[in-house]
């Protein structure tokens, strides 16, 4: 995982320098900055492959074209064994982006060969690909300086260089000939899987490849673990392949996830790691966690805290570890969802699926790289992703009970104690203890009056609670201007 900067036809090397230092908390092992007569690069970098020879930004043999990359590619072996391994300089699967790139295929076709989670950008004199990964799990901004093309890993970066900045779209490649292409398509489809045991089967094998490949590294890698169901199925899988692992929890003293987190890991035989927090370090951390998410957004600010918390334990014992993220949107996790036709559920889940990387991935990226931690999302894999909505939703809200993600539950039940199977989902902040107690604090901190009066912000948005006010103002304490609100997202799920 690393940071990633550039300004592409209008070289400013100082400037990429003012980026890059933004970004020292993604990529705190190395950095490197190119300057050409066309471009200015620079990387930060978190070394997780090839540590020694991975370094960035990289150029092949003739020193023609050069690469900055963020993110892992988890099938970069087979694509060097096609290409062929006498061909590589390095172990690292950035290198297999340079090769890719001069096989004389429209980058649309070549990118859609890739495996894994990226940002990047591979240039030749005013030749320029730039491309995102079909969800959006790494993040990708542009902006516009004296005419030239600008382009970073995050917001605050960009703002050193740009005055407007818009998000790079996920599924995207970009090249100056062809334009902005979609390469990838979130499938619309209605389930043609209706069968159970099928549904089964076949999530459980793309779950175990996703974990599998996902444990991949030249370093440590942990788990995330609060005790639902999500965390606990991919702690289970990946302790079938790793011995020991590591798992980390984060909760209130007495919150119900270090508890179920402990029993998980006692069952599983995990090397546990937890940290306890209060209320009062959570309301002091809320300008630093809002600096780095760069949204106000209310779910997304509570479920950070936590995130940063346990991000930053783990990071004391790993550099890289697996997290449950995207569960509940493809299998139907949120309270909300049952409130829904069962004949529109399928758009909803896709509609909040597609708004990922700008929700809970940009969440979950911000609050691990605050800390250079890579964190990476098995259940996002994309072969599993479009095995999900090829199932009924009839499989994932189950009955009149209307159970949430039954069928990841009966693929649970293989490999976890029947009560952490059954368990009720409960969102990140509220089993890790904080619940409404923010909501309490800041309207003790808000009159009526001053709701009333602050909640329109402009861009057509309306602040939804006292408690999304208390993080719009320390936004706009650190993020001033309405020209970013276009890049904020909002959760429906709060």
């Amino acid at each position: 995982m690393c940071g990633i900067v550039g300004i592409a036809s209008g070289a400013e090397i100082g400037t990429v320098k003012s980026m890059l230092d933004v970004l020292r908390h993604r990529g705190p092992d190395d950095s490197g900055i190119h300057q050409d007569d066309c471009n200015a690069l620079g990387h930060a970098r978190l070394s997780i492959i090839d540590i020694g020879g991975g370094k960035q930004p990289m150029s092949d043999p003739g020193d023609r074209r050069r690469v900055v990359f963020n993110g892992e590619i988890y099938n970069y072996k087979d694509l060097r064994s096609e290409i062929g391994s006498a061909e590589f300089a390095t172990h690292s699967d950035t290198e297999v982006l340079l090769h890719l790139s001069q096989s004389g295929s429209e980058p649309a076709k070549w990118v859609s060969r890739l495996d894994g989670m990226f940002a990047f950008a591979v240039v030749q004199g005013e030749n320029l690909t730039l491309a995102r990964d079909p969800l959006g799990i790494k993040p990708l901004y542009l902006g516009e300086r004296n005419g030239a093309l600008v382009f970073g890993s995050e917001i605050k970066a960009m703002l050193v260089a740009s005055d407007e900045v818009a998000e790079f779209p996920p599924g995207h490649v970009y090249s100056p000939v062809a334009g902005l292409q979609r390469y990838y398509t979130l499938s619309e489809s209605p389930g043609s899987v209706t069968d159970a045991g099928q549904a089964k089967r076949g999530l459980r094998e793309r779950l175990e490849e996703a974990v599998r490949k996902r444990l991949i590294a030249d370093v440590s890698v942990g788990v995330f673990l609060s005790g639902g169901l999500d965390s606990s199925l991919v702690s289970a899988i990946a302790r079938r392949h790793k011995h020991p692992l590591d798992s980390f929890a984060i909760g209130t003293e007495d919150s119900e996830d270090l508890a179920r987190a402990r029993e998980v890991s006692a069952y599983l035989g995990t090397r546990h790691h937890e940290r306890v927090y209060t209320l009062k370090e959570a309301i002091a951390l809320l300008p630093e966690v809002i600096y780095y998410l760069e949204s106000f957004d209310c779910a997304l600010v509570r479920s950070a805290i936590p995130n940063f918390l346990v991000a930053k334990l783990a990071q004391e014992h790993v550099k890289v570890a697996l997290s449950g993220e995207g569960a509940d949107e493809l299998f139907a996790g949120y309270d909300y969802l049952k409130s829904i036709n069962q004949d529109s559920l399928q758009d909803e889940l896709l509609h909040i699926t597609r708004a990922l990387h700008n929700t809970n991935l940009q969440r979950c990226d911000r609050m691990s790289m605050a800390h250079g931690l890579e964190v990476r999302v098995p259940f996002l894999d994309i072969e599993l992703v479009d095995f999900a909505f090829r199932m009924t939703t009839q499989l994932k809200l189950r009955g009149s009970a209307q159970t949430e993600k039954w069928i990841l539950r009966r693929v649970a039940e293989e490999i976890l104690p029947a009560d952490i199977v059954w368990r009720k989902k409960v969102k990140f902040a509220t089993g890790s203890g904080l619940g409404d107690r923010l909501a309490q604090f800041a309207e003790q901190e808000i009159s009526d009056t001053e709701f009333a009066r602050e909640r329109t912000i402009g861009d057509g948005k309306t602040l939804r609670s006292k408690e999304e006010l208390l993080y719009y103002r320390i936004f706009r304490e650190q993020y001033s201007g309405n020209n970013l609100l276009p890049l904020v997202g909002r959760s429906r799920s709060v």
